[in-house]
């Protein structure tokens, strides 16, 4: 496993004193004490080579952390980032103050170790200024622009995998492409214009957890440019590079609570820091259109296709994510660690992992499955991190569709077992109707939000009023067979509960 090295570990830290706490800023950097981690690279001279797009807590923990520990070891220094928001200026108004920098603090079992980031180097609200992200995106030395704009941003229809332009921002963007609205608006308007000064196009990296994300943003990117130019299109899908990559590493939202907590502890006030889990996975298609990031040397992994190890990570973690987050939120649960502390729900999806999916798996050159499938284990049952189920079941009808809809196909095709996938389906169509097994509420923050729920309050234990929904869930209600189990699994939780429904399909006894 490629992994980002944050340097020492601490289990225990004094707190800092109220008055000893500073905020964060390139003149504070030298007033921190031995616990906290800062560069020691000149950030006035990093080339801003690398755009990207929609910068998260995944992205500031993740992709970032690799280009900052390119410049920290010297490796280079042409590769510094700018972000780009369009829809927040929150993320601007936390990190302008404090000169881009930020806190990323990485929790394990053993204890924590803090680094602060200095490799971003300029952040922009698209909106406040479309020409100055425009001239960024043109100049000749982005090299690279990445995106985390969830699954749902591609805009590609479902069943044909094209881009979808029936969109009031697309259609504005198609009227005034100097003054775009989205990022695809963005991305075909630069290439154009690098196209006619005859520069050599950015490479597009797409870092969003769906099949193929490079062949998706390319989709897109070429879908959107043949609405405006038939010319400008052919230019971007002959001349620019889309690889597809797989990225992995838990990421929880920072709370209030956690920031005050890193101030306290490292005497640095930092309006967003980053919380996240020791495990880092970053793997890359080897095809670059303007040079290649020396990111091989910080840990992580070229290769020709990424396809096997995508498949590794949304089939076994990401989709294991979407069973025990609809299923544990039933059964009453809030976090990810509290759900593996019981034996029936661990047992349920080592499970599901080993029996279900991993038969459909082809093995990733370089990767034990079994001992991924350990480490993953122990980075769901992480306390430190405890990762909040809320985080897991949000835009389901992406997830499940990407996720663990397609193990459930291929195991119905040929005839392999599928119960534990299918537990995995009635727990969200039982969580879709807004209740847990106690009576609480639960909210369903998902894009398809009103029809889902509408449909599955309708069906009951009749999984069909849903199942037609075939955005979603394609052809499985002519499934009839499926249907049936299906239907056996919503009566079966909704009589007994989640746990005995769980213990009686893996035969764990409850506790």
């Amino acid at each position: 496993m490629t992994q980002v090295e944050i340097r020492p570990l601490s289990t225990t830290a004094p707190s800092v004193p109220s008055e000893e706490i500073r905020p964060l800023t390139e003149q504070s950097l030298g007033q921190y004490g031995d616990q906290l981690v800062v560069p020691t690279y000149d950030r006035s001279a990093l080339t801003p080579a690398v755009v990207h797009f929609s910068v998260g807590g995944f992205h500031r923990s993740h992709q970032l952390l690799y280009f900052d520990e390119v410049a920290e070891r010297r490796i280079s220094s042409d590769w510094g980032v700018v972000g780009v928001g369009l829809h927040s200026r929150t993320m601007k108004d936390a990190l302008a103050p404090q000169d881009h920098l930020y806190t990323v603090v990485e929790r394990s079992p053993d204890g924590e170790r803090a680094r602060v980031v200095g490799v971003m180097i300029d952040y922009h609200f698209a909106p406040d200024d479309p020409a100055r992200v425009l001239d960024l995106l043109t100049d000749e030395r982005t090299r690279m622009v990445s995106l985390t704009i969830t699954g749902s941003g591609y805009r590609l229809c479902p069943s044909r995998g094209t881009f979808d332009a029936d969109d009031v921002d697309i259609r504005a963007d198609l009227r005034c492409p100097d003054r775009p609205r989205t990022v695809f608006g963005y991305l075909v308007e630069a290439l154009d214009r690098r196209r006619r000064a005859g520069l050599p196009p950015f490479t597009v990296v797409s870092c969003d957890n769906m099949h193929r994300n490079g062949d998706a943003a390319r989709a897109a990117v070429v879908g959107f440019a043949r609405l405006r130019d038939e010319v400008l299109a052919r230019w971007i899908a002959d001349r620019v590079a889309f690889p597809s990559s797989m990225v992995d590493r838990i990421t929880p939202h920072t709370s209030p609570g956690e920031r005050a907590a890193v101030a306290r502890r490292y005497g640095v006030d930092d309006r967003w820091p980053v919380i996240t889990e020791p495990f880092s996975q970053w793997v890359i298609e080897d095809t670059f259109s303007n040079g290649r990031p020396p990111l091989d040397e910080v840990g992580v992994r070229f290769v020709p296709d990424v396809g096997d190890y995508e498949l590794m990570k949304t089939r076994l973690l990401n989709a294991s994510h979407c069973a025990l987050g609809y299923l544990g939120s039933l059964a009453g649960l809030r976090t990810l660690d509290e759900v593996m502390a019981e034996p029936v729900f661990a047992h349920y999806v080592e499970r599901l992992m080993d029996d279900e999916v991993t038969p459909l798996l082809p093995p990733p050159d370089g990767i034990d499955l079994a001992d991924y499938k350990r480490t993953l284990m122990q980075r769901f049952a992480n306390p430190a991190i405890s990762d909040g189920l809320a985080r897991l079941c949000r835009r389901g009808s992406t997830k499940m569709p990407h996720h663990l809809l397609p193990s459930l196909r291929e195991a119905l095709d040929q005839g392999r077992p599928h119960r534990l996938l299918t537990l995995g389906v009635a727990g969200w169509l039982q969580y879709l109707r807004g209740v847990d097994e106690h009576g609480a509420a639960l909210v369903v923050d998902d894009p398809l939000a009103e029809r889902l729920q509408a449909l599955a309050r309708a069906g009951g234990t009749d999984p069909r009023p849903v199942l037609g929904l075939r955005q979603v869930f394609g052809d499985l209600v002519d499934d009839d067979g499926f249907v049936a189990e299906l239907r056996e699994a919503l009566e079966r939780q909704q009589r007994d509960g989640v746990r005995a429904a769980l213990a009686a399909s893996t035969a764990v006894p409850l506790r």
